[in-house]
């Protein structure tokens, strides 16, 4: 029944931006993560009714109609793809962001999946398990996770988090999606409600290249990308206690020129080829990793800090000419 109500509510894109509060935002729209684990308890339901009958057209009907239907059609489970020894690396990807895609995208207003950014990745893979098993709709950070748990067994794909900061109309919206580099080639895999903010494939030169492409795709829904944010590779070790290094560089676009932006996506892709060469942290042992629990039902697991790089400066402000969008009557674009 939880599948059958997605597709008829409102997309909406947000990164758990911040995990202190229950009711997040993104470009002033609230939304929430479930905290409960699964299965969701009562009043998480009644919360995604209610948010289905305040934004959408006949939200109230359209809800009583499902709760009071019997005969509700069974929605198909996507199965986790498998590969012949002879698939490419592209096709590996094609086929993975077309899993991503077929568990569809969350409309209800609520997160299923609580993700942590501090929690190492051991526990962030176990979190991307039950993704697999339980096959419910995600959001933009869900899909980096289980990006991630998906390529794991594919050592010639780099993979680093990428994410944007953009501005509409008075609001920001953000957005993540798991960046991949193999062959010396760049892509992206990811979820969004917008075609072009997703998947990429693996056929840019420059990591400035794959971040022109997002920009270029903000411009078309009347966006103007305000800051990128970009992370390290991540380990391959699905056992791993290492922490995602979510923000390594963190560039001012606005505030850039071309070719200033070029030389710092060009240094950080020097960064990231010389994390290739270190050694992880050493992976917990059996015993440990039993002890650590569901990151879903038990007591969080303990937060290892890892040494980050400065930050890169972004340069000195450039002046932009802005967009007018008076024509949009205040109405908002969401990405």
């Amino acid at each position: 029944m939880l599948r059958a109500t997605v597709g008829s509510v409102e997309e909406r894109d947000e990164e758990q931006e911040d995990e202190g509060d229950e009711e997040l935002r993104d470009g002033g729209v609230p939304f929430y993560v479930n905290r409960g684990g699964l299965p969701v308890d009562e009043e998480t339901w009644e919360r995604m009714w209610r948010h289905v009958a305040r934004i959408h057209p006949g939200g109230e009907a359209l809800g009583k109609e499902i709760r009071g239907a019997t005969d509700l059609p069974k929605i198909p489970v996507p199965s986790v793809p498998t590969y012949q020894p002879t698939t490419s690396i592209p096709q590996r990807l094609e086929a993975i962001q077309k899993y991503i895609r077929e568990l569809q995208y969350n409309h209800t207003g609520t997160q299923f999946f609580e993700i942590k950014k501090s929690r190492p990745l051991t526990a962030l893979m176990d979190i991307a398990k039950e993704m697999t098993r339980e096959a419910l709709p995600i959001k933009c950070l869900e899909a980096v996770i289980l990006g991630i748990y998906l390529t794991n067994n594919m050592p010639g794909v780099e993979r680093f988090p990428l994410s944007f900061k953009s501005h509409f109309s008075g609001n920001h919206f953000h957005h993540i999606v798991l960046g991949v580099h193999s062959g010396g080639r760049f892509g992206a895999l990811g979820m969004s409600r917008r075609e072009d903010l997703m998947f990429k494939p693996l056929e840019f030169r420059t990591l400035m290249d794959l971040v022109q492409e997002y920009e270029g795709a903000y411009r078309g829904y009347w966006h103007t990308l305000r800051k990128v944010k970009i992370g390290q590779y991540v380990s391959h070790d699905p056992h791993s206690v290492e922490q995602i290094e979510w923000k390594h560089s963190i560039l001012d676009v606005d505030k850039l020129t071309k070719e200033e932006l070029r030389k710092e996506l060009e240094r950080h892709t020097r960064d990231m080829r010389l994390k290739i060469g270190k050694p992880a942290p050493p992976s917990p042992t059996k015993d440990r990793r039993n002890s650590m629990g569901s990151p879903l039902r038990g007591p969080g697991s303990p937060i290892r800090r890892i040494s980050r790089v400065e930050r890169r400066p972004s340069g000195e402000k450039k002046v932009l000419e802005q967009k007018s969008s008076t024509d949009m009557n205040g109405y908002q674009i969401r990405v």
